[in-house]
Order: structure tokens, then sequence, then C-alpha cells
């Protein structure tokens, strides 16, 4: 498999603090990794010229985005929609509680339009991955 068959976006709402922004990526990047195939890392360690062990990463870019929280609601749609991609969400409920009971019962007892969300992670082929999110900005600190 080449390096450019596949792909990993994250998107952020474009009214998220960078610091949130860091905990909604990092939650989704432990999400998408754990629920992934196989295919998404690289060598699982690498080790230095000291002998000293390294974590593999994924072999796959890893891009991350900015989007109005509309746009966004719509990305989530779409990818979700679409069989070959495995899609992470953060609806705001993530941030708002504080154990996993506490988040189980709050979207629970949510309807799916009614959560607001501040980011997501989308993995799979590039070609459909570009699809949903090619033309959003990449996400920077202004």
């Amino acid at each position: 498999m080449n390096y450019e068959d596949k792909k990993i976006v994250g998107i952020i709402a474009s009214n998220v603090e960078a610091s949130v922004a860091l905990n909604v990526i990092g939650h989704l990047a432990i999400s998408i990794g754990k629920y992934s195939d196989e295919e998404i890392m690289g060598k699982k360690v690498i080790t230095d010229k000291s002998e000293i062990e390294h974590l593999g990463i994924s072999k796959f870019p890893f891009i991350i985005t900015k989007v109005k929280a509309g746009k966004l609601k719509t990305a989530i749609s779409l990818a979700k929609s679409n069989p070959n991609l495995l899609v992470a969400d953060y609806p705001r409920e993530m941030l708002e509680t504080r154990t996993d009971e506490e988040l189980v019962s709050a979207v629970s007892k949510k309807e799916n339009e009614t959560l607001e969300y501040l980011g997501a992670v989308i993995y799979g082929n590039t070609k459909d991955v570009d699809e949903i999110t090619g033309k959003f900005q990449l996400w920077r600190i202004d």
C-alpha cells in the first residue's frame, strides 16, 4: 500500500479555542487509532542508534483543518454515510462531562440534530476523504 492511498483528516470547528482544539484532536486520534484497520500504523517500534525504542506512528498523512460549525456537521454526516470511511466525532458533551457514564447519559438524551460538534477525524481512502474535506482550510493558531 502506497503512502498516499489513505489519509486522516482532523476537522476542528473554527470557533474552538486552541487549547480545546488540542484536547479534541488528542481524544479523536486515540479513537481512530483504536478502531482503524491494522494498515494505519507504520512500524510498531523504531529503535534509534542508541538502542532506545520509540513507538511508531501512522504511515498515512494526518492533516488538521478547520471549518465553520455547520460545515463540520455536514462533513460528519457525509463521512458517516460512506461505509468505507471511519469517523470519530466530538460533540460538546464530551467537553462538559467528567466520566464516561456521564457522557453516555448526556449524548443518549439528545437527538443528532441538536448535537454541537467541536471536531471530527475521518480516515479512509484519500479520494473519499478528499471529496469531503478537500476544500477545508488548514488549521493554525491565528
